[in-house]
């Protein structure tokens, strides 16, 4: 046998895709499980040639699922980020739009039951230590793919999942303002540093000469943005306890411009080397998160609400995404209870993923 056959679940999870593995059907050493991943995905390769990766960043994740053992989980979810060309795998940040296809895997998977009507999977972010509930569509006690809720970056519509985020302030850093600041200066520019789902670097657009409405592919085209960004990133990082920050996603970087189509605020995400083409959940939070507390660069560009929860609308490269956030302020920023958002998610395929057995075999 010249490879290991390893059972998964492809899917897309909200604006990102993946596959879906059940931990107890992988390695359990991480340097095993990065090479796994890394030949899994097939990365090496702009085209990820020789793997079920894509090509971008939104589709080199991997979801790794399991029993959890917590008193009021359901489930364990266990990310990695795989790079698309460095061979290197991230286990360090979560991802919030392939989360809203684990509860779906989850129950099929056979992890858990599926109830009449909804399913309400309750969820522990290994990565970030984070709780969510994601509220699945299962009306004949499966899964249920076909809905009406569209969702900005995916085409048609789908059943909705819905996911409330808990105790994600600090995850990654131990604090909501990692650096103790509302806002520092790195290179000359102005940023905010808040770790709410996901650390962040947010910065104005204007700080870089950007007007915050560029496409996705003409910031991905600005090379001088991105190695001013990056000098940007790296320093604050540093200042957030944030180790090997060079060679790290994270902390991730948003900009911020005034609204122009609607919303709260307009967005643009960066993971951290290339623009999302949407929006990370996790992401969506933190910038929401960032819009809604005074004295942050987001300070009058956006109008706050006094309604609990507040929504927050995200102005994003392909739409929009709606933030439901219930939070009180509090003398150090925002006591965040819980946010809301409404994703979607289909099982795209099933079946085994090869491995070459000289990078790991079971036999």
């Amino acid at each position: 046998m010249t490879q290991t056959a390893i059972p998964f679940l492809f899917m897309r999870g909200g604006t990102s895709r993946g596959p879906y593995l059940n931990r107890a059907d992988l390695p359990e050493d991480r340097e095993t499980l990065a090479q796994v991943l890394i030949a899994m995905v097939g990365s090496g390769h702009p085209l990820n040639i020789d793997g079920i990766g894509g090509g971008n960043a939104v589709t080199t994740k991997v979801a790794m699922l399991s029993q959890s053992d917590d008193d009021w989980a359901d489930i364990d979810y266990f990310f990695a980020q795989v790079s698309v060309e460095d061979q290197t795998v991230d286990f360090k940040p979560t991802c919030g739009n392939i989360l809203s296809g684990v509860g779906p895997a989850a129950l099929e998977m056979g992890l858990m039951p599926a109830s009449h009507g909804q399913t309400d999977v309750k969820i522990r972010a290994v990565n970030t230590g984070a709780r969510v509930i994601a509220t699945v569509q299962t009306p004949t006690g499966a899964v249920a793919y076909e809905g009406s809720a569209a969702i900005d970056g995916v085409p048609g519509t789908s059943a909705p999942v819905a996911l409330q985020f808990m105790d994600t302030i600090g995850g990654a850093t131990g604090a909501f303002l990692p650096t103790g600041h509302l806002i520092d200066t790195f290179a000359g520019v102005d940023v905010t540093c808040m770790d709410v789902a996901m650390p962040m670097v947010i910065a104005k657009a204007t700080a870089f000469g950007l007007s915050g409405y560029e496409s996705a592919d003409e910031l991905n085209n600005n090379t001088e943005f991105f190695a001013a960004m990056e000098a940007v990133r790296i320093q604050a990082g540093e200042a957030m306890g944030i180790a090997d920050v060079a060679s790290s996603v994270t902390p991730k970087f948003g900009l911020l411009a005034p609204a122009k189509d609607g919303g709260t605020i307009a967005t643009r995400y960066f993971m951290p080397w290339k623009t999302h083409p949407t929006m990370a959940v996790t992401g969506a939070q933190c910038l929401a998160s960032c819009v809604l507390t005074p004295g942050t660069v987001a300070q009058g560009m956006a109008h706050r609400s006094n309604e609990r929860p507040a929504k927050v609308t995200l102005e994003h490269a392909s739409g929009q995404i709606d933030v439901l956030v219930d939070y009180d302020l509090t003398a150090d920023g925002i006591d965040l209870r819980s946010a809301g958002l409404v994703r979607t998610a289909r099982l795209l395929a099933r079946g085994e993923v090869m491995i070459p057995a000289s990078i790991w075999s079971t036999t």
